[in-house]
């Protein structure tokens, strides 16, 4: 990932994320590298939508609508990558 940092994603993830989706190992783990890339392409265009489409979610809708959410979401998908289910790795920010 070109100019992404894996403790940026990890920073924004604790900020912007944690209260609702636990701790990162949880949520990172979930899902494997390939799924988190392609919710992640296009600047997190597609995990910005599922969570606008959400009702449950309407607390994080102005995060996703941000210039903040648009500035993180390469380092959010560094993060995320890295601590996939088929990574092999284990963040530290639980």
């Amino acid at each position: 990932m070109l100019n992404a940092a894996t403790y940026k994603g990890q920073k924004a993830y604790i900020e912007s994320c944690k209260e609702c989706h636990g701790g990162g190992q949880a949520l990172a783990g979930s899902k494997k590298q390939r799924i988190w890339e392609k919710l992640m392409g296009n600047k997190g265009e597609k995990l910005a939508d599922i969570h606008t489409a959400s009702k449950k979610a309407q607390p994080s809708w102005e995060y996703f609508n941000s210039r903040a959410y648009a500035k993180d979401a390469r380092h959010l998908e560094d993060f995320l990558v890295e601590y996939a289910a088929d990574s092999g790795n284990v963040p530290a920010c639980n």
